[in-house]
């Protein structure tokens, strides 16, 4: 194979398994089929377009106008000119299903359906990427710089899955751009001739893959210095800190060792949350079952975000422990306050990752397997090693406080250290903010009826409006911005009224996790991502940490922020269920996809048409059920054809010998041929400068063959010899028989994995390619002459 060829084929293997990045993305992950069969036109063009041959830019551009017209052949064929050719239609129907990849990009959670605007993007991106490879690799022959449009294609992957992309494709992606530096290297040094290893190596015996001349030792050095080069790239990342993970998406590994150490980082959970109330289905999260007697009040929480700096409200990083057997008394909760002890068992989704453990607050007990540390602050579990909650079944003991009005009004100033932390506020917050508050809350006498009054004033009085689609934000401006515009979902409603409640001087923060979700018929609860939640915390002492609702039409406002609400008391342990919690789905259920209380607010999004009953449905149609079958079986063949091909040319080879007409020449050159493939196949490159003793002599040194394989491969070399010089050639009898006794020596002297190379992926299948190209250096050839013999002869004719 010519270098061209195989740095082409090279720059399509590193451009596939770049691709095979985006797999984790979208389901179902049958487009990258599609991807690859498509990428293989295009660089098969330019492979074409370079014999010709044809200028560079003008081979660009041939191969991104095949491109263009494949992606009209299969995404707007409707709208092309003759079902094939890109017109004005076909390009405004392309557009229209970018802009609806775009927009189902941001409204589906990882991974997303494989829809028609999405397939498209991803399709497309590849194409784009590895006409880019192809052009600066193959074309321009510089295989370095291809490495940057796999590098952007690596990285928005990796970007889109929110730092959760699994080192394999990582793995894969650096493979490939490895493969093809190592092609161009040995393409640039093939151009220098034959390398001359000089006396060290001459007594050095040679394996069947070193061909006489052959630059190896270069190229195994190349070989080194990738390997090593990508063992740094896994290992170096490995031992660095990562980067945090979003809330309510996929999770990045954890941070700290086992023991005492450790800590975790900030992360800002507002576009994760907010993509997640944009689904336009409630995929299911989380399910459970719990012995409480209400489940109004069983908000699942994640983690509290305690620090605001002006940009965003984040969790501070502290330090964290091994989980212990029983967890430490809520920070401020007095043994007058009315508890209610419960136990919950949580069932997460397989597809569900993320590093923080949704539980009720607050937990006293937590029975989970894994890797998981505890962070008494906040009262949360993270997840440590790598570990995740995707399927993670665990049982959590949790407190329903029940405080009253009265209880909350008398609380006792908090801690001096406490409010100094969680009342701090950013220089560039706007006064408007303060002003506010001071006026919202005007003639209130305690922090507890500040409270209350700045609640009731986002959820029923302030004329606020929830909207999920309005323009993300969490800083200063956002929160004046929310507080003239009073548009906003749950983040905006909790960010503001914590930054209202510390100027103030109340000790607050902003909890995110799930609102208790929606009841099923087997007893259990069902959570969905519409379920996603943010909620402000403020600090009483006496009650600790206590929920405050301002968003309105969301989750239940707790019944102590309602001042007639009857006085509790302590109460006795409620007896734990025994029943498990069932497995979550993975789709969507009638009981999860809309609460009632969405449904009485308008706010469940378009509703899915309903089935119809009978038999207007007429099954999958004979054309795609045709089309299907072919596609399996072209999936499950091409990768035999080789195979099929190397046994069609060998039978017909051997076979011609047996034949009463054949030519005794030809047959014996047939056979001979078919010696050097099968050599061929199993590592000895071909040397046609040498002449058939000589060929047969090297075989058998670098074959390792003896006894009977040996003398039949000098037999054979008689015998072409024989009817290419000699006055009256003499067939040699057997010659097949030759033939299979050589193939069988050089197998017994390779490794297992050369001889499956050689059957499924022979060598000498590349005489196709050869074949093809010179019939098609032939027919052009012929073209140009008929069409120049045209030229002339109306000029002789004028002559």
């Amino acid at each position: 194979m010519s270098g061209r060829g195989r740095l082409a084929l090279c720059a399509f293997a590193a451009t596939v398994m770049a691709s095979c990045s985006l797999l984790p993305l979208v389901n179902p992950a049958s487009w990258i089929v599609q991807a690859a069969f498509l990428l293989a036109i295009q660089s098969g063009v330019g492979m074409l377009a370079r014999r010709v041959p044809l200028a560079r830019p003008l081979t660009v551009l041939v191969q991104a106008a095949v491109t263009l017209v494949v992606l009209t052949l299969v995404f707007a064929r409707d709208q092309a000119l003759g079902g094939l050719l890109p017109g004005p239609d076909a390009f405004e129907q392309l557009s229209t299903l970018l802009g609806q990849g775009s927009d189902d990009v941001g409204r589906y959670a990882i991974p997303a359906p494989a829809t028609d605007g999405i397939r498209l993007m991803v399709v497309g991106g590849t194409l784009v990427i590895g006409l880019a490879v192809d052009a600066l690799a193959v074309t321009f022959r510089s295989a370095a710089p291809a490495g940057l449009p796999l590098l952007a294609l690596y990285s928005v992957a990796a970007g889109l899955s929110n730092g959760g992309a699994s080192w394999l494709w990582f793995v894969l992606a650096a493979a490939g751009y490895l493969l093809l530096l190592l092609a161009e290297g040995r393409d640039r040094l093939s151009q220098w001739g034959r390398v001359f290893g000089g006396a060290a190596r001459s007594n050095r015996p040679h394996t069947p893959l070193e061909a006489e001349g052959s630059p190896l030792a270069p190229v195994r050095t190349g070989r080194r210095i990738g390997a090593l080069a990508l063992g740094i790239a896994l290992v170096i990342p490995a031992a660095l800190p990562a980067m945090g993970s979003g809330l309510l998406g996929a999770a990045g590994g954890g941070s700290g060792e086992g023991g005492g150490g450790g800590t975790i980082s900030a992360v800002n959970p507002l576009v994760s949350l907010q993509n997640s109330l944009n689904q336009p289905e409630n995929r299911e999260v989380l399910r459970y079952r719990t012995n409480a007697q209400d489940t109004q009040d069983m908000y699942l929480r994640i983690v509290a975000l305690d620090q605001f700096d002006g940009t965003s409200w984040k969790s501070s990083e502290r330090k964290i422990r091994d989980v212990p057997d029983v967890l430490p008394q809520p920070e401020g909760l007095s043994p007058s306050i009315g508890t209610a002890e419960i136990r919950t068992s949580v069932s997460a989704a397989g597809w569900y990752s993320q590093n923080w453990l949704p539980m009720p607050y607050p937990a006293t007990k937590v029975d989970i397997g894994g890797h998981w540390r505890f962070e008494p602050a906040g009262r949360t579990l993270v997840g440590d090693r790598g570990q995740t909650t995707r399927g993670a079944q665990y049982q959590v003991s949790s407190l329903q406080v029940r405080p009253t009005a009265d209880q909350l009004a008398s609380a006792p100033p908090a801690p001096g250290a406490l409010v100094r932390e969680y009342t701090q506020v950013p220089p560039s917050l706007p006064r408007v903010v303060n002003a506010t508050a001071r006026q919202v809350t005007k003639g209130a006498t305690s922090d507890y009826q500040r409270a209350v009054m700045l609640q009731d004033w986002f959820a029923v009085r302030g004329g606020f409006t929830y909207d999920t689609q309005v323009e993300s934000g969490s800083g200063t401006e956002a929160i004046a911005r929310f507080l003239k515009d009073k548009q906003g979902f749950c983040v905006h409603f909790a960010f503001s009224m914590a930054a209202m409640a510390r100027t103030l001087g109340i000790p607050a923060r902003v909890a995110v996790g799930f609102t208790p979700g929606d009841p099923r018929p087997d007893g259990t609860m069902s959570v969905g991502l519409r379920d996603a939640h943010a909620w402000p915390e403020l600090y009483f002492e006496g009650v600790g940490w206590t929920r405050f609702e301002p968003t309105p039409s969301r989750g239940y406002a707790p019944d102590y922020t309602r001042p007639d609400t009857p006085s509790g008391s302590p109460t006795n342990p409620v007896k734990p269920s025994t029943g498990p919690s069932a497995q979550p789905s993975a789709e969507p259920t009638p009981s999860s996809s809309c609460s009632a209380q969405q449904r009485k607010q308008n706010d469940c999004g378009p509703v899915a048409p309903a089935a119809t009953m009978g038999g207007g449905d007429s099954g999958t149609p004979l054309a795609t059920v045709v089309a299907v079958s072919l596609g399996v079986l072209a999936a499950l063949g091409l990768p035999l054809l080789p195979w099929l091909w190397r046994v069609r040319v060998r039978s017909r080879r051997l076979g011609a010998g047996g034949h009463p007409d054949a030519d005794p020449t030809a047959a014996t050159l047939a056979v001979w041929r078919e010696i050097i493939d099968t050599a061929w196949d199993h590592g000895l490159v071909p040397d046609e400068s040498l002449t058939p003793r000589k060929a047969a002599a090297r075989m058998v040194r670098l074959g390792r063959l003896d006894g009977t394989a040996a003398e039949s491969v000098h037999r054979a070399a008689s015998a072409v010899e024989q009817v290419l010089y000699a006055p009256r050639p003499q067939p040699v009898a057997d010659l097949a028989e030759d033939a299979h006794r050589t193939r069988t020596g050089l197998r017994a002297s390779v490794t297992t994995w050369t001889r499956l190379r050689a059957n499924l992926a022979p060598r000498s299948a590349v005489r196709v390619l050869w074949s093809a190209s010179a019939r098609w250096e032939k027919t052009t050839a012929g073209l140009a002459a008929r069409a120049t013999t045209l030229i002339r002869r109306p000029s002789r004719q004028r002559g």
